[in-house]
């Protein structure tokens, strides 16, 4: 299984995930018609164009997906019993059509579970970067992670 169990996943890990995307119109408006987000500067160039961007800004919950489910592949993918949240989360630059997305992920804090002996949480922080190289999304994940199998 690709994902790593508790065990495995220990404080100050690090992890440069790949691939890295390009975020293009069809992404953004099909993201945000499926999610029912009418918001014009996300749908709207017409609109948008007269706003501080000028140009359609690309949905930060759209943002936010990228970032953590290109995580999965190398964290959690068939170890994780589910998300227990997500704190901080921040959307310090904008996204626009066009910028290609790099996200990271560093495990800040494990603790095994008080009542569950098969299972632990962890906490990562995930992390998106733009092509120039500034910050676009930040959040902080709980997750609940198996452990080994004895």
């Amino acid at each position: 299984m690709p994902g790593k169990y508790f065990e495995a996943l220990n404080v100050g890990d690090t992890f440069d995930h790949q691939p890295s995307r390009t975020v293009t119109e069809t992404d953004n408006l099909l993201f945000s018609t499926l999610t029912l987000n009418p918001q014009p500067l996300h749908i709207d160039a017409e609109f948008a164009k007269d706003s501080i961007h000028g140009q359609i800004l690309v949905n930060s919950i759209f943002t936010l997906g990228f970032v953590v489910g290109v995580s999965v592949g190398d964290t959690t993918l068939g170890t994780t019993l589910g998300n227990l949240g997500f704190d901080k989360t921040t959307f310090p630059n904008p996204v626009f059509i066009g910028d290609t997305l790099t996200a990271h992920s560093k495990v800040v804090d494990k603790r095994e579970s008080k009542s569950k002996p098969d299972r632990g949480i962890v906490t990562f922080e995930h992390t998106a970067t733009n092509q120039r190289g500034e910050v676009v999304c930040s959040c902080i994940r709980g997750a609940m992670m198996m452990r080994q199998p004895a």
